[in-house]
This record gives structure tokens, C-alpha cells and sequence, in this order.
């Protein structure tokens, strides 16, 4: 079974997005091998700049070698529903390398995490808050993985 990791900044605190996250990662599980890292927020009373480099910091170091970082970000590239499940299974597919997607936390991410990605993903061109952009991910990628296994849940 191919494997995804994910590393997301921040616990959900939203009943909703606990829910829904919890909903997809279990229907997701039956395509991948999943693993996620937490990152936590940086102090709330720091700027967001300084936010931004304390969390990047976090993020990168749960990198691991073959890691493909894959971040969302707002302007990342815009994929259907289908390009998106073309990718993964090229990432997953591919020996010695696993896919690992970012979503950084309410101020976005910092420059050095940026710099690290190999791929940018825009799931938007809405700005949304990190805890939905966390549910639509992974909603995105259990949509990839029906697609991939020709299951009726993604219609054209």
C-alpha cells in the first residue's frame, strides 16, 4: 500500500472539521498508508511574521529524506479533480519518494517552507480558513483515490 504523510499546523478545534476530517482519513485510509505530524501553533502573541518562521521551522523538521513536500498554498497551481488523483499516483508510485502535503496555520506559510516545496497546490481562489482547507484536502485525496480505483464517487 503507497504512502501519504501529512504534517498540518495546529489541533482542529472546530466540531465540524473534526468530524469531517475524521470521516475522509478513515475512507482515505483504505487507499493509503497514512501519517500525519502536528506542528503547534507558535505563541498567539507573536507577529505573523515571526508566526510563520517559528511554524516553518516545525514543519521542516518533520521532513523526512525522500519526502516530496507538497504545500497549499494560494498560488499554487490549479488542478481538477482528476489531474489531482494523475499526481498522486505518480508521487506514490514512485520508488524511494513519499508525498507529504502541508497546510500551515492561519497566517499561512513561511518563506523557507515555500522554498522547500516541490510542488504548490491551490485548492482556492478563495482564501479559506486552514481547518476547512484541511477537510477539502483530504476529501480531494479520498476523491483521487476513488477515481484512481474507477469506484462511482466522482462524476464528471
Amino acid at each position: 500500500m503507497s504512502k501519504i504523510g501529512f504534517i498540518w499546523v495546529g489541533k482542529l478545534k472546530e466540531p465540524f472539521s473534526k468530524d469531517g476530517c475524521a470521516h475522509y482519513w478513515k475512507k482515505l485510509g483504505r487507499f493509503f498508508k497514512l501519517d500525519e505530524s502536528m506542528v503547534k501553533d507558535a505563541p498567539g502573541k507573536l507577529p505573523p511574521a515571526d508566526k510563520n518562521k517559528k511554524e516553518g521551522e516545525g514543519i521542516l523538521a518533520k521532513v523526512k529524506p525522500g519526502d516530496v513536500l507538497i504545500i497549499m498554498d494560494e498560488h499554487g497551481e490549479r488542478l481538477t479533480s482528476r489531474k489531482l488523483a494523475k499526481q498522486v499516483q505518480k508521487w506514490t508510485d514512485a520508488p524511494n519518494q513519499r508525498p507529504v502535503f502541508v497546510i500551515g496555520g492561519p497566517f499561512g506559510l513561511s518563506d523557507e517552507v515555500k522554498a522547500a516545496a516541490r510542488v504548490k497546490i491551490r485548492l482556492s481562489d478563495m482564501t479559506l480558513p486552514h481547518e476547512l482547507a484541511r477537510l477539502l484536502l483530504l476529501e480531494q485525496l479520498y476523491r483521487a483515490g476513488t477515481i484512481l480505483k474507477n469506484m462511482p464517487y466522482h462524476h464528471d
